[in-house]
């Protein structure tokens, strides 16, 4: 069953890449990101931990640098040391792709406290009102200036309602803070309200179902360590590309790779597959035949000049996530 849906979701992939022209790839180096070897896929991983309750996100994001004996981890997207749930935990290499997970909508479940009763036909038509762009001052406590913000509401869906009690469901920009959401919503019902409970459900391309617990994350890595066994160690670690689902890609040709890790910028020449729909400025990963994440930047064709043109430059690498030399040195400078 799950090999079907591999190769549904595969195919899916396909539809929406269009071929510049037809390459192969040598398996005598780079990896299928989902076959890593279990030393690679630390190196170029991510935890998605389960955060309890207590904690604050930098603590946990030490806790797994601990517990994976690793020199660098970081995590996305702070939650408060009170809230719970989905913190994803970037690992050696993969730290660099965090910033590529905020772009995504992030998804909460919030108990909200109301001081005075209200409607429920009240409170639905509040969330509408407060569905679309908002403003918002972040808190007094907030690591970040204290300047009025855009953000976008996608959905604020009531879930339940038991007196002054609300429990519901909002997908929102990230940088949202949930607890001003609540005093602001409270505000607008003409009274007040406060959070009182909060559990992040997703974050980004990260899901409840990717999540693992700090201590079975533990006893993953003892049973690899001391018995030889990865099979919990793979099931906790997920390749860094699984972080990057939701952007548009080019794909490059063997021949380009490691010219790319030196900080050149993709060439047309060099292309192989590209996304359906990408735009001139639009940021794109840029991924090998195997699938493997290369670099993250900006498109400066669109997709159908990338198909069609002869020479150029099609991306601006601003970030490159590949270690040198993982592919070898197929290039004699610019082309």
């Amino acid at each position: 069953m799950k090999t079907e849906q591999k190769k549904e979701k595969k195919s899916k992939e396909d539809e929406n890449m269009l071929i510049r022209e037809e390459a192969e790839t040598s398996w005598d180096y780079g990896y299928d990101p989902y076959k890593r070897p279990i030393e690679e896929l630390i190196k170029y991983g991510v935890v998605v931990i389960d955060k309890p309750r207590g904690p604050t996100s930098h603590e946990v994001s030490t806790w797994v640098k601990k517990i994976l004996n690793l020199e660098k981890a970081g995590h996305g997207g702070t939650l408060d040391p009170k809230v719970t749930g989905v913190l994803p935990v970037a690992l050696e290499r993969a730290t660099k792709t965090i910033p590529l997970w905020h772009i995504p909508p992030k998804e909460y479940v919030c108990l909200m406290h109301l001081h005075r009763d209200a409607s429920e036909e009240d409170i639905l038509k509040i969330f509408k009102e407060f569905t679309g762009k908002i403003y918002q001052k972040p808190p007094l406590k907030a690591a970040v200036k204290r300047r009025l913000r855009i953000r976008k509401i996608h959905d604020l869906e009531l879930l339940d309602k038991d007196g002054r009690d609300v429990l519901f469901r909002v997908k929102c920009q990230s940088g949202t803070y949930i607890r001003k959401l609540c005093e602001d919503i409270g505000e607008a019902l003409g009274t007040s309200a406060h959070m009182q409970e909060l559990r992040r459900v997703k974050s980004g391309c990260f899901e409840e179902k990717d999540t693992t617990y700090l201590q079975d994350l533990l006893d993953a890595y003892i049973f690899w360590k001391e018995d030889g066994d990865e099979e919990e160690l793979r099931k906790a670690i997920k390749p860094m590309e699984y972080g990057l689902k939701h952007l548009k890609k080019v794909v490059v040709k063997d021949s380009a790779v490691d010219a790319i890790c030196h900080g050149a910028d993709v060439y047309v020449r060099g292309i192989s597959k590209v996304s359906k729909g990408i735009g001139k400025g639009e940021p794109v990963l840029i991924e090998t035949l195997k699938g493997e994440a290369v670099g993250f930047g900006s498109a400066l064709m669109n997709y159908k000049d990338m198909l069609n043109a002869e020479k150029g430059v099609a991306v601006n690498v601003e970030r490159v996530f590949m270690d040198r030399g993982t592919y070898p040195k197929m290039w004699k400078g610019k082309k």
